[in-house]
């Protein structure tokens, strides 16, 4: 699939000059920066790698961590202090709301004008101008100044002139969290299409978009890759230091990697139709496999699926009533315990899932050594031919803070095999489907 490597970075370095005065500028300038008055900042540290043609990579990372810098200098916006960046093929990109654009200008001027800046010429501009008014579906607002547009209207304008540019790199910026539901749908489809033949970055805080989008990912932190790779892992390596940040001097949280497991196999989920010869779906505990983190105060011990309607039932085919339990032990006191669960696809998006937040009458400690156990009772859905993962977590303290004492991505396995469902991540139980004709 991917044949050629069209974005290389070698070494890239950002550094910036901070001065505490803008008086300092002057003064170093005059005395020819003999006297320093500045303080270096790196927002980017020795960046290296790759991107090859047909790849959509997603870059994640905390506010600051030099995303925004990194995307700046691919998109030739902004130039490297050190280091080298190789592009090959015309890049598109969507960074800031209303970069490329002028207020004053109305937004039929301004596809000209960030046309131009994005390389096309006037008679390319021409050619494509009723195609990016028909995509943005902006109507007669294309000729009422820019300054005007809602945030909506603007990524609306900015990413149908990207859409129609013919590029064979797009790079978009966190812009899609602005539009409404109906655009965001819109924009997301055509970059699966694009993605067929082109090659996207995409940067977003929302994981599961990222998640669904792209094959790679990078993490950046302070300016620095702090992994590439897989999505879903690179996605569990920045979730993971989400956590650690947030429970600084409250518990100390120990990764559980897939090398410290007894078979040191890489978990690799199927999807598609599997060959049986009838509906099942089949339930497997995973915990001595699982990766995730745990921390000193408590671990999970088992995670059991149970059929409410036929005892000792072991292979489900959807619509079953069934109990859903975890049991944890805690190493010391633990107040406010919480147990959840989420169910997730091949790519780790989420499907569905629950915790014990939702009951009234919660259990406001649990000593140490005891065990605490939750029973989760739900209808199993119908869902489509391939292998799903149960993330458990054991926690403590409540919905607005809490310390996730033992998360553990893939406790168990759910194979689904021959499944009926036809459209749609999940199915329901249809009683009957019927076909009347009224006069």
């Amino acid at each position: 699939m991917y044949s050629d490597t069209v974005i290389e970075l070698k070494k890239v370095t950002k550094n910036y000059k901070l001065y505490r005065k803008n008086i300092g500028r002057v003064i170093e300038f005059i005395t020819a920066n003999k006297k320093k008055l500045h303080s270096e900042f790196k927002a980017l540290d020795e960046i290296s790698f790759k991107i090859k043609k047909g790849e959509t990579v997603g870059i994640i990372g905390r506010n600051g961590s030099g995303k925004s810098t990194l995307l700046q200098i691919i998109s030739k916006i902004l130039t490297p202090s050190e280091g080298e960046v190789i592009i090959r093929g015309r890049v598109a990109a969507l960074l800031e709301l209303g970069s490329g654009f002028n207020s004053e200008f109305t937004g039929r001027e301004n596809v000209y004008l960030n046309g131009s800046l994005l390389g096309l010429s006037t008679n390319e501009i021409n050619e494509n101008l009723e195609r990016i008014i028909e995509f943005s579906e902006i109507g007669e607002f294309i000729d009422q100044e820019f300054k005007t547009y809602s945030s909506g209207m603007m990524l609306r304008l900015a990413f149908s002139v990207i859409a129609n540019v013919n590029a064979d790199i797009l790079i978009i910026d966190e812009a899609l969290a602005v539009g409404d539901a109906l655009f965001t749908l819109k924009c997301m489809e055509y970059l699966r299409n694009f993605k067929k033949t082109g090659t996207i970055i995409f940067v977003s805080h929302d994981i599961n978009a990222v998640l669904n989008l792209c094959d790679r990912a990078i993490y950046l932190q302070k300016g620095k890759i702090e992994a590439i790779g897989n999505t879903k892992e690179v996605a569990e390596a920045y979730q993971l230091s989400m956590h650690e940040t947030m429970t600084k001097g409250k518990a100390n949280l120990v990764k559980i990697d897939k090398e410290k497991s007894s078979n040191k196999k890489q978990l690799n989920l199927k999807a598609g139709q599997l060959d049986h010869k009838r509906n099942k779906t089949v339930f497997k505990s995973n915990l001595k496999e699982a990766t995730g983190w745990k921390s000193e105060f408590g671990e999970i011990q088992s995670i059991e699926l149970h059929s409410l309607e036929k005892e000792g039932l072991e292979i489900y085919s959807g619509g079953e009533y069934v109990k859903l339990e975890i049991t944890a032990k805690a190493n010391k006191k633990i107040i406010k315990p919480i147990i959840g669960f989420i169910v997730r696809d091949r790519l780790g998006q989420d499907l569905f899932g629950e915790n014990t937040l939702v009951i009234k009458e919660e259990i406001y400690s649990i000593e140490k050594n005891n065990k605490i156990k939750a029973e989760f009772y739900f209808r199993l859905p119908f869902l489509q031919n391939g292998q799903y993962v149960i993330m458990a977590s054991f926690a403590e303290g409540d919905i607005n803070e809490n310390v996730q004492h033992h998360w553990l991505n893939n406790a168990a396995i759910i194979t689904v095999s021959s499944s009926n469902v036809r459209w749609g991540l999940v199915g329901i139980a249809f009683d009957s489907v019927k076909l009347k004709v009224e006069k």
